[in-house]
């Protein structure tokens, strides 16, 4: 009985560290990345970037227009950060397009590479534990 019970502990704390190693994976940061820029990014997304237009002001997605940005799959970039970045920057022509429609580079936006850089960590964050 006391083997078990010692088993049962001991699987426990095994649980326990695996799930909170987890949680930090899930939390970590990309280098280079700062929690105000991801505040930063959400209110360029939602104003300024103009992202909302086709992807929703909760990144959702519109229909026929941009994709859902929240979930974990991830059409046009491998859902890196810099993938994101690189994405922004250039754009997805209609043939590349899952939809066929085009995002023009920084979405058609005057945003300046900072402030691509500052979206597409929102943008990163929106599909992970951070908001």
């Amino acid at each position: 009985m006391r083997r078990h019970v010692k088993w049962m502990i001991l699987a426990g704390f095994l649980m326990a560290a695996t799930a909170t190693t987890a949680r930090a994976q899930a939390t970590a940061l990309p280098d280079g990345v700062t929690k105000q820029m991801i505040d930063d990014g959400a209110k360029l997304f939602k104003g300024q970037g103009i992202c909302h237009v086709c992807h929703g002001m909760d990144g959702k997605g519109m229909p026929g227009m941009g994709a859902n940005l929240t979930d974990t799959k991830w059409l046009h970039s491998d859902g890196s950060y810099d993938g994101i970045v690189k994405t922004i920057m250039s754009g997805v022509p209609a043939d590349k397009s899952s939809n066929g429609s085009v995002m023009p580079p920084k979405g058609g936006s005057s945003i300046s590479d900072a402030q691509v850089k500052a979206v597409a960590a929102y943008v990163w964050s929106l599909s992970k534990s951070i908001k």
